[in-house]
Formats: C-alpha cells, structure tokens, sequence
C-alpha cells in the first residue's frame, strides 16, 4: 500500500537548544537550572554527563543544516535558550543574537523552515531563584523575554511556539523528583501550572498585539489515558487523568478555557491557585493559531484499589491506578510502551473535540541504549527498528489525515542524538550518531536515509 501525505507536508525533525547547543556557559550565556543542578548533584545524571557540552550544535550548525538539506528537511524545530539571550534578564546578549541569526539564515538558505520554541525545561537560574514558574513576577520577565525574541528574530521567523511540553517541569520538578528543584508538592504544582499556562497566553497576547506575520502554538505531550474496562470507575479514573495531564494545558491554549470537571477537581481538593480576575480573559482572549503534539506512549488506567488514606499526601495517583495492558510491546531501554494507534486517536480526538485546530506531530521517536551494538563494519548504525517505529506511526497518522484531522506535518526526535536532561546519552533517538568521544562526529544512520526517502516521495509504500 503507498501512503502518500497532503502537499506541501512539514517533514524534519526537532531539538531543544539546552540539549544540542553546548557552550553552555560560554558566549555569554548565563546558568540555567540544569547548569546549576549539575554543579550541585553530578551523581543524579547518567555516567556523570552534564549540561555543558551536549551535541555541539553552537559550533557545527551549518554542518547539522547541511545535513538536513541532504535528507530533504523542509523544517527545523528548535528553541532559543531564554539564558543565552537575555542573561541577565534584561539586557539582550549580541553574541546570542548573532548566533541565532546565522542560524536562522542557514535553515532558510537551505530550504528548512525554523519553527522557533521559546521555552524547553531550560529555566534561567536568576529566574529560579526568584521562585521560577511559582512566582508571577518570573512570568511577566517571560512575556517581556518572548517579545525580545519576536522584535529580533520575528521578520525571518513566521512559526512560533510558547512552550514544549508544559506539563514536564509540572511532573518532573514539582511532583516526582526528576528534575530541579525536586519539589514533591502538589499545589505548589498546580501552581506552577497555571502561572506557566498565563505566560503562555501572555507570549500568545506579545505576538499578536506587535503584529507579527505569522503563527504562534504551543507544544504540547498528549498522553491518551485508556480506561481498562468500560466499568463507571475505571473510565471515571482514566478522565480524570487526562483531565490532569493532557487538558490542563490543551483547553486553555486551544479553547480558552479550563475544563469545569478539572476546576471541580482543584476545588474539591483545596489545590486552586492564586489567579488575578483578568486571567479569565487573558486566556480566553489569546489562544493558539496551531497545536504541536509530542506523542510516545499511552497511559494505561483503571480505579484505585484502595482509597487514599486521610491525612495522605496528596498526589495524581490518588485519584486513579496505572495498570499494564496485557497485550502491550515495550521499549525495554525507555521502559516506554509502544502503542501506534495513540497517534490517530490523538488526530481524531483533536478533530472532533477541538476545532479541527492546524496540528502537527512536533515530537516522535524511539530512544534506544547501547546502539553501538548494532554498527555494521561501514561504521553505519542499522536502526531498522526505528524504521520500524516511525513507519508504524506514519501509517496510523495517515489514517487519521485521510479521515479529515487537520495534521500538516511530522517532525522526529530527533535529528541527531543529543543530551537528555538527567539521561544525559544513554538513550539514543537521532537521524545522525553522534559520538561525543571524538568531537561530536556525526555519522548518519541507517533510518536517516530511510527517513530522508519518505520525505523526498512525500510518503512511502510498505
């Protein structure tokens, strides 16, 4: 069967700058939280490898671009770091300016359109030490942050995103101590939800009132949450899951609004945040133009056993059970279940539920440990079970465009591998290897001319 992909379909692939750049402090740029966690606690990051180099993208762009046009890209999602351009918070640094200028002009120079994201997990430290995303001074410094970006970079740049997966620091940072600052608390997470959430709407409100041509989204990770059963409880526990996790920040950027199950919810269980009364509107007057959607694996519920005991700390998990779906297949390196169908029920949920909204998968791919393992004697990677991952998911994606979901493009992650957070390299996800041993060479693998085929014949026959 071919599946071929409507005209003029974003193909490539997406990155963060906190995970490719390196020189991550030198070319003025000042210290993030990760730069400051590493300097605190190296032992929680794999094999002791930190922040500071990652993939060497600040010196090798225009290899990396060049890459790109060999594998027919037509599109680039990356992010500016908000501590490499405005390290002091206010004061805009010429050298963060020069470099994202140069790359900007080498992705149009060769045919990749940038679609720039303004915030990646990368919280600049003189933010954090003000109370990050808990403080609603830190989300005004955003807004003035993401305007700087708009008036510097916004006559080449007409694709923009608030946020990548808003609800990871929510988890990550203030739930489940993963990342930095390890706070295990839910209202302070509730917190740093919603002020996350208004410092979306307010970069959405700094775009459009500075009339720039072009579109603003936001990124986001859509987990389908699957009931086990069609049980009252089970299905009541599976919807309050995505309620938390998925519709927290998709209502409000798409729809404007909070869901009133969720606000219940907040309400019941003394979670709500501090608001001002003009956040209503704020939200309601300044949704997305565009969604992008990071999707991996599902989320498996059904009803708590027990219920919570009084006095318990209050957690997601209080509300419902994970479980594992008996006829599941995994990705042992990531410990992730892989589930292609996730991807159509995402475009067909986006279709009946939100608008029809313009979406586009901004984040799809198999991290995968020890790839040495599987280097021929030409010195190539032979991923075929990448291949295979992305090949399912293109399929189930087809579907969902040929049934009217509104998908214009398919980005992976990613287009080379590159450092992840406390994983640092021990799962690799890209086009390229990249072997941080010998000066960061690349070398392609074996999915990157596969996947630079699919994107030359718009598509591919299996």
């Amino acid at each position: 069967m071919k599946y071929d992909f409507p005209k003029g379909f974003y193909w490539g692939a997406a990155a963060s700058a906190p995970q490719t750049e390196g020189m991550s402090l030198e070319g003025g740029k000042a210290a993030t939280i990760w730069d400051y966690w590493y300097k605190t606690q190296p032992e929680r990051f794999f094999q002791g490898v930190g922040p500071k180099n990652t993939s060497d993208f600040y010196i090798q762009y225009k290899e990396d671009i060049e890459n790109m046009k060999k594998l027919n890209f037509n599109s680039y999602r990356t992010s500016i770091s908000w501590a490499r351009l405005l390290p002091d918070g206010k004061n805009v640094n010429d050298e963060a300016v020069e470099f994202y200028n140069n790359m900007i002009d080498e992705m149009i120079r060769n045919g990749v359109k940038p679609i720039m994201n303004l915030f990646h997990f990368d919280m600049p430290l003189i933010m954090q030490e003000k109370g990050g995303w808990e403080n609603r001074q830190v989300v005004e410094e955003f807004a003035s942050y993401a305007k700087t970006a708009f008036k510097l970079f916004g006559d080449k740049v007409k694709m923009w995103t608030t946020f990548n997966e808003p609800i990871v620091p929510v988890e990550a940072g203030y739930l489940y101590n993963q990342h930095y600052p390890c706070v295990v608390d839910m209202k302070r997470a509730v917190q740093v939800a919603y002020n996350t959430m208004i410092a979306s709407a307010k970069a959405v409100k700094e775009f459009k009132e500075d009339n720039n041509q072009g579109k603003i989204g936001i990124i986001l990770n859509l987990t389908p949450s699957y009931a086990r059963s069609e049980d009252k409880e089970d299905l009541k526990a599976a919807n309050i899951a995505d309620l938390l996790f998925n519709r927290s920040f998709l209502d409000p950027s798409v729809k404007g609004e909070y869901p009133e199950e969720l606000v219940a919810l907040i309400r019941e269980n003394n979670l709500i945040p501090e608001y001002r009364e003009a956040d209503k509107e704020l939200i309601r007057d300044n949704t997305v133009d565009f969604l992008g959607v990071n999707y991996y694996q599902p989320r498996r519920i059904k009803a708590k056993n027990e219920p919570c005991k009084a006095g318990e700390t209050l957690m997601p998990e209080s509300f419902f059970d994970t479980y594992e779906w008996p006829e599941r297949r995994m990705n042992p390196y990531r410990g992730w279940e892989i589930y292609e169908k996730g991807i159509y029920d995402i475009a067909i949920n986006v279709r009946d539920n939100y608008g029809n909204i313009p979406w586009f998968i901004s984040e799809n791919g198999m991290g995968v440990q020890d790839e040495e393992r599987f280097i021929d004697e030409t010195g190539m990677v032979k991923d075929d079970y990448r291949i295979d991952f992305i090949k399912e998911h293109l399929k189930w994606l087809h579907k969902g465009i040929q049934e009217g979901s509104n998908c214009f493009g398919y980005h992976l992650w990613t287009f080379m591998d590159n450092w992840s957070w406390c994983n640092a390299y021990k799962n690799r996800y890209g086009l390229f290897r990249v072997d941080i041993n010998s000066n960061y060479k690349r070398t392609i693998k074996k999915s990157g001319l596969w996947y630079g085929n699919v994107i030359k014949n718009n598509g591919f026959e299996d």
